[in-house]
């Protein structure tokens, strides 16, 4: 198939990419950008450990094609934090134990984010709804929508 180039907005930068049009996003990240946050675990969308924000909203990059979010807003885990500190919602899943191996703590982070952004006054179970289609096999998810709860807390000013 033949290259073409395609111009992906990627945490606030435009990147110029030449790829194949069948090339996955979660291959144009990890791959051809070196953002290894997003983890491929599944390659059907079951996992949702490469979740991204597209246009705010979290979407499973393996199985979107590249060239179909052209010109959209993709936010990747490397996109949540300010230069020197961490987003709230990564330090209160620090501060609240919910990080164990971490392969599902960025789509994790960033299902909980799009949903804070929409809403910072979510009940539990919107929040466990919000993230749901994110698995983790080391917790109970109790540490997780604690410290999702924190971090809107945190937001609120509270």
């Amino acid at each position: 198939m033949k290259e073409r180039v395609v111009r992906l907005k990627v945490n606030g930068m435009y990147r110029k990419i030449m790829l194949e049009p069948r090339k996955l996003l979660i291959e144009v990240l990890r791959e051809d950008l070196g953002l290894t946050g997003s983890k491929a675990g599944c390659d059907d969308g079951s996992c949702g450990a490469c979740t991204v924000l597209l246009d705010g909203n979290p979407v499973r990059s393996c199985l979107l094609l590249a060239v179909e979010v052209e010109g959209r807003d993709i936010t990747t885990i490397e996109g949540v934090a300010g230069e020197q500190e961490m987003h709230g919602i990564q330090r209160a899943f620090v501060q609240t134990g919910a990080v164990q191996c971490g392969f599902c703590t960025p789509g994790m982070i960033l299902s909980s984010k799009a949903l804070l952004d929409r809403n910072p006054n979510s009940s539990e179970k919107e929040i466990r709804e919000a993230i749901s289609g994110n698995l983790c096999r080391c917790t109970g998810y109790v540490k997780i929508v604690e410290a999702i709860m924190a971090a809107a807390k945190e937001k609120r000013g509270e």
